[in-house]
Parts: structure tokens; C-alpha cells; sequence
């Protein structure tokens, strides 16, 4: 019997496919690799602080990364701690460590860096979550989320966190997901206008956070989101997002799962584009990581994180790009099995101010 699997690059329409380098990492991996469209490494970090997930580079061409540290919350799913910066040579020049930090961080124009942190409810506070599954708090204990401004010295200056009333009689967990976390979110968007997109994945939930009053201004729950990564703000306005499909049979009806990658307009709550495998739905699925980038050309970049591919698609559905991680590795909180998943992917186009003259 033959077994063919391919990896690397697979596929490559010149013709359509957006011009630049991608981005990425192993999850649980110590390297980050920048390739070309041919699927060469062109340049690549080694992490030294530990093993990282979530990676971007900087207008200056520096390496954004969040590393995993032992201390902090037992939580395994997107544990990080520590916030760093490499320069192009793999220097580091700048860190924070909050061993409570998980998922997402973004560095802010201002100097500032906001990211997302597990915060401990208290007896009480655990006694008012609903929903997951029975008798699976972490050593009894559950942990909303808390998104961080640290100023440059590395001081909070502003913090929201959903662990107040009105949100625990609104939002429940996923009945299907343990209660350990009170939300899981996985994303932190600086918009445009100063205020903060976030998603919460076992709400299936993303929220808008007015940056002055620490208010929602914007609330989405669509259980077909089963479990979203990666959400942002597009030029447009609109909200671009990973939507696993994972834990709803609200795809089809009835059907597996499957995902799809979502254009949402927050003035009308519609889907205005879609993405998904019109072939067969379960050739595009990861559970859980993943994400997807709007690309200057209209294209759109998806990352299918469980199965470490990264592919472009035209506005039409068309692939046009396809790439496949050939490194794996292990993964020892999650599988004695080596894997190649990656979280997240960006593409730099040759002229963008991290790649000119770099590569």
C-alpha cells in the first residue's frame, strides 16, 4: 500500500498569488521561520527564553514572540509568560514577564504592550459560571481573563477583565469544555480607534471594549464560531476571523464540524464573506489554534493550525498558494506525538518596512 503525504510547498500560482514572505512557527517549538513563496527558509530565530506559539514581526523589523515559562496558572492551552523581542540578528532587546500571560500580546505604537492574562476568580465569583463540563476546575479553582496595558517600566496602566456579574449571568461556558477557564481568549486586536478586540473561545464570543470607559461597545456570540482564533479589525472596518467549528453541530444541519474563516460587518452583524472547502467541508478543519490575514490584494492568507497548513485563497475561493510545515516535533502537554502545528502565519510583502532590505 502507498501512502503519499506531501509537505512544504505544494502549490504556487504565480500569477494570483500575493508576493511576500510568510511568517511562522512550530507550536511548542524553539525556531521561527520566515520563508519565501517557493517555501525556502530565508531567515529563521531561535528562541532562548522557551518554547513559543504566537510570533509577528515589527515595523522595525524585530521579532515579537511570547515564550512559555514553568511558573504561573497549571493551565496548559496557550501558556506563555514571558514577552519578548528579537532583533533581525536574534538579539533580544526588550522583555516583560507576567507568568500569568497566555495566548496573545501585541506591542502598541506608544511604547506600551497589551496582552492577555489569566486572573483568579474567587469563591464566589467561581460559584456564578455556568456551563462546561462538571468537577473540572483546575485544583478547584477557575480563571477569567484579564487584558493588561503595561506602560515601558513595565506597570499596568489599564486593565478589563470579565469577571463581573452582568458577564457571568450572560455568558456561559461551552457545556462541552472544561471549567477551568472562564472564557479562553485567545486574541488581543489594538483597533484603529484605540479600543480592544478580543475573543473568547468557549463563548464563542467576540467583544469590543471601549479603551476610555472599559465598556463593551460591541458583543458577537455565534455558536456556528465554534471556538474562533485570530480576530481583527480589516481597513474597512470589518472583522475578519478563524472560525474553527469545533464543539457545534450549528455548521450544517445537522452535519460534522468544519471551519471557516468569517468576514463580519460589526454595524449589521452580517457575514459578508466566507470561507470553507466547498469540495468537502472536513478537507478544512482544525480544532483549535489557526488564523487568517486579509492581504493587500483582496486574497486572504488562512493558517489551518492543527494540520500545519498554510494556504492563500482569492476572494472567489480559489487556492492559490499552499504550504505545509515539514518540521515537526514534540508536544509533550498535549500528545506523545511529534506534530507540525503552527498557531498562527503572517505575510510581509518585499517592500513592507519588517522585510525591505532585510532579505
Amino acid at each position: 500500500m502507498l501512502y503519499i503525504q506531501n509537505f512544504g510547498l505544494t502549490y504556487y500560482d504565480q500569477d494570483s498569488a500575493t508576493q511576500g514572505f510568510t511568517l511562522y512557527a512550530r507550536n511548542a517549538g524553539k525556531q521561527v521561520w520566515l520563508i519565501n513563496m517557493e517555501g525556502d527558509v530565508v531567515h529563521e530565530w531561535q528562541t532562548t527564553g522557551g518554547t513559543t506559539n504566537f510570533n509577528y514581526l515589527r515595523e522595525n523589523g524585530n521579532l515579537f514572540i511570547c515564550e512559555k515559562v514553568d511558573e504561573g496558572p497549571g493551565v496548559v492551552s496557550g501558556k506563555s509568560g514571558r514577552m519578548r523581542e528579537y532583533d533581525w540578528d536574534g538579539n533580544v532587546v526588550w522583555e516583560h514577564l507576567d507568568d500569568h500571560q497566555h495566548h496573545d500580546a501585541r506591542r502598541l505604537e506608544n511604547g506600551n504592550t497589551v496582552y492577555i492574562a489569566w486572573k483568579e476568580l474567587t469563591s464566589a465569583q467561581s460559584k456564578k459560571v455556568k456551563g462546561g463540563i462538571p468537577d473540572t476546575e483546575l485544583d478547584g479553582k477557575i480563571y477569567c481573563d484579564a487584558i493588561r496595558e503595561v506602560d515601558e517600566k513595565g506597570d499596568i496602566v489599564w486593565e478589563f477583565s470579565n469577571d463581573y456579574n452582568e458577564f457571568f449571568d450572560k455568558y456561559y461556558i461551552n457545556p462541552l469544555a472544561p471549567r477551568e477557564e472562564y472564557g479562553h481568549a485567545n486574541t488581543i486586536f489594538p483597533m484603529a480607534d484605540g479600543n480592544y478586540l478580543i475573543s473568547y473561545r468557549v463563548f464563542d464570543l467576540l467583544v469590543i471594549v471601549d479603551r476610555k470607559t472599559g465598556k463593551l461597545i460591541w458583543e458577537y456570540q455565534n455558536h456556528s464560531l465554534g471556538g474562533q482564533h485570530d480576530c481583527q479589525e480589516l481597513e474597512n472596518g470589518n472583522i475578519l476571523v478563524f472560525a474553527n467549528g469545533h464543539n457545534t453541530p450549528a455548521n450544517s444541519n445537522p452535519g460534522p464540524n468544519f471551519s471557516q474563516v468569517w468576514e463580519i460587518d460589526p454595524k449589521t452583524d452580517e457575514i459578508v464573506w466566507k470561507y470553507f472547502s466547498k469540495r468537502n467541508p472536513l478537507n478544512f478543519w482544525s480544532p483549535h489554534i489557526s488564523g487568517c490575514q486579509r492581504l493587500k490584494s483582496g486574497n486572504t492568507l488562512i493558517c489551518e493550525g492543527g494540520k500545519g497548513r498554510i494556504f492563500e485563497v482569492t476572494p472567489s475561493g480559489e487556492i492559490v498558494w499552499e504550504y505545509i510545515n515539514p518540521f515537526f516535533g514534540p508536544h509533550p502537554a498535549y500528545t506523545d506525538s511529534e506534530i507540525n502545528w503552527v498557531f498562527r502565519a503572517k505575510r510581509y510583502s518585499s517592500d513592507s518596512p519588517q522585510i525591505q532590505n532585510r532579505v
